[in-house]
């Protein structure tokens, strides 16, 4: 078995070398795992913005003619787009960290 690096990968025997490839791997997988839980939350926080705006507005009742109505709905979104705006502003920064 000696020489032939036995049941791992990584160069001939050298513990050092093994101790560094070993090391390099585990930190290339803890990346990974960091990226990855980064962009469900990310997609979890646009689906929420998303599904919390739909659900307040689809709340709201309006009643007279279109125009009356309209304006209902602007007055409602002056106030849920700034809570939508911070949701998605939060996921768009777990999208881009590195």
């Amino acid at each position: 078995m000696e020489g032939s690096g036995g049941f791992f990968p990584f160069g001939g025997g050298d513990p050092e070398e093994l101790l560094g490839a070993l090391r390099a791997f585990a930190e290339k997988q803890a990346e990974s795992v960091q990226e990855t839980q980064r962009e469900q939350f990310a997609t979890l926080t646009l689906n929420t913005a998303v599904e919390l705006t739909a659900a307040a507005l689809g709340q709201i009742e309006v009643d007279g003619p279109p125009d009356a109505q309209a304006l209902a709905l602007r007055d409602a979104m002056r106030v849920l787009f700034p809570e939508a705006v911070a949701l998605v502003s939060a996921a768009r920064q777990g999208f881009m960290r590195q």
